[in-house]
């Protein structure tokens, strides 16, 4: 492992991973990071799939974001009219 960087945590609690450390690790905009927890340690590590059993509003959205990224346009555009259809229902 490299050089230590120290950061603040902010009031939300979130932490700006330098640049250079995403790229080491090969993180984007829209990637999904699992987030562990031992001794004390928090440890972030990019994943590519949800573990199974997350069913929390967030991890299904990043599983979500995730899939959609993969999608060929096509089936893109078909899931973007059936969650237009749905919000419509919803309104209506």
């Amino acid at each position: 492992m490299g050089k230590s960087v120290y950061k603040l945590v902010d009031q939300k609690g979130r932490v700006l991973i330098p640049k250079e450390m995403r790229n080491a690790a090969g993180m984007e905009y829209g990637d999904i990071v699992g987030l562990g927890l031992q001794d004390g340690k928090v440890s972030v590590r990019k994943v590519s799939i949800v573990e199974v059993g997350d069913q929390s509003p967030e991890a299904v959205e990043a599983y979500v974001r995730a899939a959609i990224r993969t999608m060929p346009d096509d089936t893109r555009l078909s899931l973007i009219s059936d969650l237009s259809g749905l919000m419509r229902q919803k309104e209506g």
